[in-house]
């Protein structure tokens, strides 16, 4: 690239300057107008709203921001978007999404003039209307910064495989505090040059919190540039407070920055070398709440912490209030910026760029409207081949490791993987067959020996959750695919991202202009009845609870027993939209059940009696027994055969749950079973053991408005363990066989005293597994051997 950047004539930087200033006054009025927008009207007490929300302390950087990117789109014809990592920087953004016509394209009763704008500024954090950050029903936005810290991880996950894309992401001085935005700055060393496109982090740097100092505000200028260039960035500096010389500087900088992006490009794109520059970023340092009320009651407002939220309170009962925040209004001459009918003066708003180069109405912002389906091979073609149930072994996630390998080979511009440094560990290797994992950092001659580096790789990984759970989203949101695995104990580092997306999901679907997303499609693996050597603390079953506090609209959670019911769960899941499921999965081998015919209706109807473990033919059984999980299968079915051995007249019905919705009632959940149904695979009146995988008072939360409930009783994980063997942590936590018997006899009444001796013989089985543990350090053989005897 031969550009050199251009300095702006005075003529140029008042336009911009005048366009600032009508965002400005917009990002003010959202917070204060409410619902009288008459621009040329005194403000009285009648135009004030005594519920006064938003926060304006970021909102007039966003804006800056923006406009000038707005100049380099216009250009040089860039592909760009924008991310707002302030969490309440909704105002800043909205102002200029209004101004260049999306807002009023979207939703048509806010129209560009004084009617349109006053429902725009009354439904700003107002009931019934939207919020203060970012969200869904925002044109243009992929990022809602409810909670801080993924703003940059976002921005890389919507560049990758969008190699003409400028993503634009302005990152909050508070927000830069956080764990996850600290790690995503190394989302550089992951970039190709060749493609992928490119990330402009914006760091706005206005001072304060909500009521501190930020960190980064507070150190020296080297040690902050330091800072930057030790992630691997290149930092350019825009500091001040005067408007004009800001624009000056911004226009400059940000030219220099993108001429900068594609001369990078194309010098990797023409020697073919997928080199890691030091790309470009900005640091923004201009006063928090900026051209906002300077002092209020004479103590410091612009500049200082008291900008951030609402500047002026009480402008009702106080009337040097009022008349302040008449003078600010008024400060940004609104007079000039919009005519008699409240439109936007016709030169100002040819400065916004036209059509789908807006970044409120660029398709990837709404990326449903640009995904494809993935090319997907017949999943029945990795089909466990099984001699007859409970027979064989086989590892349940390497089978799914050879189906996502082909769906990658099928679909080498818009799927990837993800996983924190695990997918071997996790026996998805398969997938580095058809590619590697992304990586543009240092190489040292032993990764040619199984390192499997590329910087051409797919495979995404970084010991991170956080960082990758925000590519994943940042790629799923702009109309890609994609498929994560992480170990059960420590997905709980996702919890709160997990919250936030299904949140933006829910928040989508009562969005009509939002096209669906690919679902995104989460294994749980490494789980915890199989941490022989890690113990305790990789222990933890319990993000279900945390799935099933979301919407049911927008959550599944599948548990398959084996390798044929994962591999037609996994190809459901990845041809599904706007859900998030949840499949947990163990690693390790494990006895298979069902053949493809089987699993595929199993699946289809998410649970269902398992006929060939079952005794009760035609009639009514004794006892049922569920379960739900691979491990809790297993002791689950090894408890039936010890039953039908024991008490031959027994009468055991065996339910397997894959789909663990279907448990509550279809009011609930659409994937709810109806009472009746439920009644009938449950019974009315008899006992129902069920084996769980994870925390026990989860099925019941799911269940208890089924008539049945009274005589449900659940095992599961109680939070006992250490290094242990599967035999002995299922025991000490009394999922195991033996305590699964006895749970029978203690709850059929005819058991009671008849079952006693059996009772003996299991506690006395459960002492011998223990024994043989900790002398031999494994299970005894013909329990951790066992097989489907029948």
């Amino acid at each position: 690239m031969n550009a050199e950047v251009s300095k702006l004539s005075p003529s140029a930087l008042e336009n911009i300057n005048a366009y600032w200033r009508a965002c400005c006054y917009l990002a003010a009025g959202m917070i204060y107008l409410r619902d009288n927008p008459l621009l040329k009207q005194p403000l009285s007490e009648a135009h004030i709203k005594k519920r006064l929300l938003g926060h304006w302390g970021a909102s007039p950087g966003l804006a800056f921001t923006y406009v000038h990117l707005n100049r380099l789109i216009n250009k040089y014809d860039l592909n760009a978007i924008f991310l707002a990592g302030p969490g309440h920087g909704a105002p800043g953004m909205l102002a200029p999404i209004y101004l260049e016509g999306t807002y009023s394209e979207v939703y048509p009763n806010k129209g560009e003039d004084e009617a349109g704008m006053r429902n725009f500024f009354k439904e700003f954090s107002f009931p019934g209307g939207i919020g203060s950050h970012c969200t869904p029903e925002m044109p243009g936005s992929i990022h809602e910064g409810g909670e801080l810290g993924y703003s940059v991880s976002h921005a890389f996950g919507a560049a990758y495989d969008n190699p003409d894309l400028l993503v634009t992401v302005m990152v909050g001085d508070g927000e830069s505090e956080t764990g996850p935005l600290a790690t995503s700055w190394h989302s550089n060393k992951f970039l190709n040059p060749i493609r992928d496109g490119a990330v402009l982090p914006v760091l706005h740097l206005n001072g304060y919190k909500i009521n501190n100092p930020t960190l980064l505000s507070r150190i020296a200028h080297q040690e902050l540039e330091q800072l930057f260039q030790g992630y691997g960035w290149t930092p350019h500096f825009v500091e001040g407070d005067d408007p004009m010389q800001m624009h000056a500087k911004m226009a400059e900088t940000m030219e220099r920055c993108v001429l900068e992006i594609r001369r990078l490009q194309q010098e990797a794109r023409t020697s073919g070398k997928p080199m890691r520059p030091r790309w470009p970023m900005i640091i923004l340092r201009s006063p928090k709440g900026w051209t906002g009320p300077k002092q209020v009651d004479g103590r410091k407002v612009e500049g200082f912490w008291r900008a951030h939220q609402v500047p002026l309170g009480n402008v009702i009962g106080n009337p040097q209030h009022l008349a302040q925040l008449e003078a600010w209004l008024r400060s940004y001459q609104p007079e000039e910026l919009f005519d008699d009918t409240g439109k936007l003066r016709a030169d100002l708003k040819a400065l916004a760029p036209q059509g789908t180069r807006r970044m409120s109405a660029n398709p990837i912002a709404n990326g449903g409207l640009i995904r494809k389906e993935l090319r997907i091979p017949d999943y029945r073609n990795y089909a466990a081949k099984l001699p007859s149930p409970g027979k064989i072994s086989a590892g349940n996630t390497h089978a799914l490791g050879e189906f996502l390998r082909d769906i990658m080979q099928n679909n080498m511009h818009n799927f990837r993987v993800f996983g924190p440094d695990e997918n071997t560990s996790n026996k998805l290797d398969s997938v580095y067959e058809v590619s590697k994992k992304t990586w543009l950092a240092d190489y040292l001659p032993e990764d040619a020996d199984g390192g499997e580096l590329s910087p051409d790789g797919r495979v995404m990984e970084m010991l991170s959750e956080h960082t990758l759970e925000g590519w994943l989203e940042g790629y799923l949101l702009t109309g890609r695919h994609g498929f994560f695995s992480t170990y059960e104990a420590f997905v709980h580092v996702i919890d709160s991202m997990f919250n936030q997306h299904a949140k933006w999901l829910a928040m989508s679907k009562a969005v009509p202009w939002r096209a669906p997303i690919s679902s995104l499609n989460l294994l749980i693996t490494s789980t915890v009845w199989r941490q022989d050597h890690n113990g305790f603390t990789h222990q933890d079953p319990g993000f279900l609870d945390v799935v099933v506090n979301k919407s049911p609209e927008v959550t599944r959670i599948y548990l398959p027993p084996d390798v044929n019911c994962l591999l037609s769960i996994a190809d459901h899941c990845l041809k599904s939209t706007d859900y998030i499921n949840v499949i947990v999965a163990d690693k390790q081998k494990h006895l298979q059940y069902l053949d493809m015919d089987a699993a595929v209706k199993h699946c289809t109807k998410g649970l269902g009696i398992w006929e060939w473990a079952s005794n009760d033919g035609n009639a009514e059984p004794d006892v049922v027994m569920a379960c739900a999980g691979d491990i809790p299968t297993k002791e689950a079915l090894a408890a039936t055969v010890l039953l039908r051995e024991h008490f031959p007249l027994l009468k055991v019905r065996f339910i397997n749950v894959v789909d663990l919705y279907k448990l509550t009632p279809s009011c609930v959940h659409p994937h709810g079973l109806s009472d009746d149904d439920f009644d009938s695979l449950f019974t009315l009146d008899k006992p129902v053991i069920f084996n769980f995988h994870g925390y026990p008072w989860l099925i019941h939360r799911m269940t208890y408005r089924r008539k049945n409930h009274g005589n449900l009783h659940v095992r599961g994980y109680k939070e006992k363990g250490s290094i242990n063997t599967p035999l002995e942590l299922a025991i000490q936590n009394e999922i195991d066989r033996y305590s699964l018997v006895m749970s029978v006899i203690d709850h059929i009444p005819a058991l009671h005293v008849a079952g006693a001796h059996v009772k003996e013989q299991m506690r006395n089985k459960q002492i011998e597994c223990c024994q043989y543990a900790y002398e031999h350090g494994v299970d005894l053989p013909e329990a951790g051997d066992w097989t489907w005897p029948y």
